[in-house]
């Protein structure tokens, strides 16, 4: 249920078998530190997922002794992911812009109808999204009209 989301070793150890399997390049998860400018970026389940994931991908998604009964013995090898994405940073380095997939955004996020189906009800999500695209960009100095995403990028190599 929203709001009762833990950083916890079950959650850890699922965030570091996905990992394992898909050995991902880059791992995006939200900021583990609440942003005191931005309450929809302090959400607890947001805060303790962010946490749970960066502890997943350093150390326990490379380390061979973490996990080892449920991960390493069943198949599911070590794997040292790269680079962290970080959301709703403070300390953003890395700008996206993504005006022409704004749409496929926003089509993504709809399908997570237990988290938005009520709030596009309630307000225009299409807005929401433009709204804070296009302050990123801004701050990005990109061209007036584009979208952006920030990130803050952690070398986890």
């Amino acid at each position: 249920p929203d709001g009762m989301v833990h950083n916890s070793f079950e959650l850890r150890r699922d965030i570091a078998r996905i990992i394992r399997i898909e050995k991902p390049d880059v791992v995006i998860t939200q900021s583990p530190i609440r942003n005191f400018d931005s309450t929809y970026g302090s959400h607890p389940d947001h805060i303790e997922t962010g946490e749970a994931t960066l502890r997943a991908v350093y150390p326990d998604a490379r380390n061979p002794r973490a996990y080892t009964a449920e991960l390493l013995d069943q198949g599911y090898a070590p794997h040292a992911v790269p680079e962290v994405w970080v959301v709703l940073s403070t300390d953003p380095d890395l700008f996206i812009d993504t005006t022409d997939v704004f749409d496929k955004k926003l089509a993504a996020l709809r399908k997570h109808a237990s988290q938005v189906a009520k709030r596009d009800e309630e307000f225009d999500l299409s807005k929401l999204l433009r709204d804070w695209g296009e302050r990123i960009a801004g701050e990005a100095g990109m061209p007036e009209g584009r979208l952006a995403e920030a990130y803050r990028v952690l070398n986890t190599a």
